[in-house]
């Protein structure tokens, strides 16, 4: 597959999934309501898959704003430089994001690993490989969100052939390592962008301010 198609399907995939998100948590928000105010009754499981919603959409966005350079930071110095030193500045910072979302996913991964089975990497920064012996944690539930029935294979798998009552944590904590491998991926594509000159900085702008003026302007002469 073609790098710019790979990339495009994994735009669409993640604005897809964050619009999802998006209209899962009102959609509950609102039946939990109703459920209160006009039955007299309440959806138990709605406040905490809210909370998982909402922690998905959180790191998703993260990912998302550094595909779109919207994250906030301070560009005084790099807009006074000359630009092959706001190039070398520019790959400093890249650099440091992509060492820290590196971390980030090192300690995503051991956190949600024995959650589904999996042994938690060696190492205490860098990973040097894979514990030999751990405590597997498959059959931890979470408090209130019933386990759905289409996910039954689950129990054979992470539990022993045990029934879930609930849902399994390994799958609202997987968003923990998904989403720290797809901000190290944004990380790296801009800085593939800086080395390639494409771009001089990973952050917004005052020429974002200055462009949207500039339309404005555009709108009201014409």
């Amino acid at each position: 597959m073609h790098p710019g198609r790979s990339e495009s399907f994994i735009d669409k995939l993640e604005e897809t999934v964050i619009a999802a998100i998006l209209g899962i948590m009102t959609l509950v928000t609102f039946a939990n309501v109703v459920a209160r105010y006009v039955f007299n009754s309440n959806l138990l499981w709605a406040l905490e898959l809210t909370v998982f919603l909402f922690a998905w959409l959180a790191l998703l966005g993260a990912c998302y704003a550094v595909k779109k350079g919207a994250h906030l930071g301070v560009d005084a110095i790099i807009d006074i430089v000359s630009p092959p030193v706001r190039r070398v500045l520019g790959l400093i910072s890249i650099t440091v994001c992509i060492a820290f979302a590196f971390l980030l996913l090192k300690g995503a991964w051991d956190y949600w690993a024995n959650f589904a089975n999996l042994p938690q990497t060696t190492g205490r920064w860098f990973p040097t490989g894979f514990e030999e012996s751990f405590r597997p944690k498959g059959w931890y539930e979470v408090n209130d969100i019933p386990h759905p029935g289409f996910l039954a294979w689950m129990e054979d798998v992470f539990n022993d052939g045990d029934e879930y009552e609930k849902l399994p944590r390994l799958i609202p904590y997987m968003i923990l390592p998904f989403t720290m491998a797809l901000l190290l991926f944004r990380f790296v594509m801009a800085g593939v962008a800086i080395w390639q000159g494409k771009s001089d900085r990973i952050v917004a702008s005052h020429e974002v301010e200055v462009e949207l003026a500039e339309v404005r302007e555009q709108r009201g002469e014409g």
